[in-house]
């Protein structure tokens, strides 16, 4: 379904970034890239562990876990 109604074309201006904010800009790209650099290396440590673990053939627990601790519940007294 087509509108009659014609959009008015956007100016786009673009200013050239100076001082503080570019210095931001810069600061921000390179945060971003070391962030995911060290993304990166962890994923890398984790894959070379597991990898470690099938070559020992270490496999997972049989036994369930349990959300509750061992032992007989407590009583909790109303206040």
């Amino acid at each position: 379904m087509e509108t009659s109604e014609e959009q008015s074309p956007v100016r786009v201006q673009i200013k050239p970034l100076r001082g503080v904010e570019l210095a931001t800009e810069i600061a921000g790209g390179i945060g971003r890239a070391l962030g995911l650099t060290l993304l990166w290396g962890l994923e890398i440590v984790r894959d070379k562990f597991f990898r470690m673990l099938d070559r020992l053939n270490v496999r997972p627990h049989r036994k369930r876990a349990s959300a509750f601790p061992p032992g007989r519940p407590r009583k909790h007294t109303p206040a």
